[in-house]
């Protein structure tokens, strides 16, 4: 396994402005192959060609991740919120084809759930029918978009703490089959699939040759390597169904262990954290590695 190593631009900045663009030569210096960028909001005053040109310098791939909420959700029972959501989620192709991206991933259904300001609530059997339609509807209109724009759509499943339309790959599978188009794939993360999978190896392999994008997370969020994730059965995993694609690494830092500090926000850092996400992916790199001789 020869996978390109990505790493998320929020761990060095965010929001992610023109003057971070000099990051990206930083991110190829400690190994990284790929960038994943959050789309960025207009007034972030983020231009494409900009943005496109400094990876070009700096000598790298680049992925985006979508920004959900609750005004655009293509899973909305309001008409005005689905096409909002739609029309943001055309917005990310647009700019996807614009810097060269090689995906558009996230929780594309929308509909974010208690980290985004919305509780959970009781949904009938209906609406949870109708939701589903509504998803493969916009996708499948939204998948002939991105193949023309030479992009992938990556639809994540979030646990169920953040979202209740798509928590595991099972249910990420029926909305991909349905939608059918080549376009559309996974985009898997070890954080959610640690809460909501009864065994992630097994739940890689139930993706198979649908998985495109592939998030290497610890179960707490923290560096590879520093929690309990067993990364060698997770590269074995990737290598039974010969996964190609990109392994990014979102290391979320929790170095303060403060009462009632809020760890489901993004903190910047407050050291040098060069040396820690070196050895993480010399650590998944050597275990893909490894991967190749395990039977």
């Amino acid at each position: 396994m020869n996978n390109p190593i990505g790493i998320i631009s929020m761990q060095f900045a965010r929001p992610f402005r023109r003057e971070h663009l000099g990051l990206f030569a930083r991110m190829k210096e400690l190994g990284f192959d790929l960038v994943e960028l959050l789309v960025p909001e207009p007034e972030e005053g983020l231009d494409a060609s900009d943005v496109r040109k400094a990876l070009d310098d700096a000598g790298l791939t680049i992925a985006l991740a979508a920004r959900v909420s609750l005004t655009r959700s293509i899973s909305d029972g309001d008409p005005a919120i689905r096409l909002a959501g739609s029309d943001y989620l055309k917005y990310c192709i647009d700019l996807a084809h614009a810097v060269g991206a090689i995906s558009v991933g996230g929780p594309l259904y929308g509909a974010p759930m208690v980290f985004a300001g919305r509780a959970p609530a009781p949904v009938t059997d209906a609406e949870m029918k109708a939701r589903e339609q509504r998803v493969i509807e916009a996708l499948s209109k939204l998948s002939l978009l991105a193949n023309g724009a030479g992009c992938l759509l990556a639809l994540e499943p979030l646990n169920r703490y953040e979202t209740d339309v798509i928590s595991t790959v099972s249910q990420a599978m029926r909305v991909i089959s349905a939608v059918d188009h080549p376009s559309l794939g996974l985009l898997f993360d070890t954080f959610h699939a640690n809460i909501e999978e009864r065994s992630i190896p097994d739940a890689i392999r139930l993706a198979g040759d649908k998985l495109v994008y592939f998030q290497g997370n610890e179960n707490h969020r923290g560096f590879p390597g520093t929690g309990n994730m067993n990364w060698p059965e997770i590269m074995k995993a990737l290598r039974d169904i010969n996964y190609q694609g990109p392994i990014t690494l979102e290391p979320f830092r929790r170095d303060d262990d403060r009462i009632g500090l809020p760890i489901a926000q993004w903190r910047p850092p407050h050291e040098d954290e060069s040396q820690k996400l070196i050895a993480s992916i010399d650590l998944v790199r050597a275990c893909a590695h490894m991967a190749e001789f395990q039977r």
